[in-house]
């Protein structure tokens, strides 16, 4: 599965690390923090798929983020339950994605008019465990998007970056 990742800077990665140790009972913790854009889906042409969602994105401006606070998906469509993430909030990813989608098929529940910004922390854990963490404060953190990268899931790296001018 390919993807158009948004980076995220080193604070949102030390606010992840600090809260490793209420996470260690679910399922999976993730160690690598990214916020997933849209999912392109699979291709026997990578470079095909890849072309696309460079041409999509071209002329795409660099937008503000934030991560507003720690926040859960009780029944997600996909996957074990619950999600704990860092929710962020930006209008001008939400118009990325957006842009995006008319491009690439949406995925039922997850994208389009369903698709939430987010940083993925730990699924599959104790639901109120999931509630605490959501109730905890934390500093919001800004930043500017500046790139996106072409995502490859099978291999969990970056392909290709995408620059988003000022």
């Amino acid at each position: 599965m390919y993807s158009v990742n948004v980076p995220v800077p080193g604070r949102v990665r030390t606010v992840a690390n600090e809260l490793y140790p209420e996470l260690v009972g679910f399922e999976t913790v993730r160690e690598d923090h990214s916020c997933l854009l849209k999912r392109l889906g699979d291709a026997d042409h990578v470079a095909q798929l890849q072309h696309r969602a460079h041409r999509a994105l071209e002329g795409s401006p660099a937008v503000e983020a934030r991560i507003t606070g720690i926040d859960y998906f009780a029944d997600p469509p996909l996957g074990s339950d619950p999600v704990v993430y860092l929710a962020v909030e930006s209008p001008g990813l939400e118009s990325i994605h957006a842009t995006l989608t008319d491009v690439f098929d949406t995925v039922e529940g997850l994208e389009g008019s369903d698709y939430v910004p987010h940083v993925t922390l730990a699924r599959g854990g104790d639901l109120e465990t999931a509630k605490r963490l959501a109730n905890r404060e934390i500093d919001p953190i800004r930043w500017t998007v500046s790139e996106l990268e072409f995502w490859d899931g099978t291999y969990k790296l970056p392909v290709s970056r995408v620059t988003l001018p000022a």
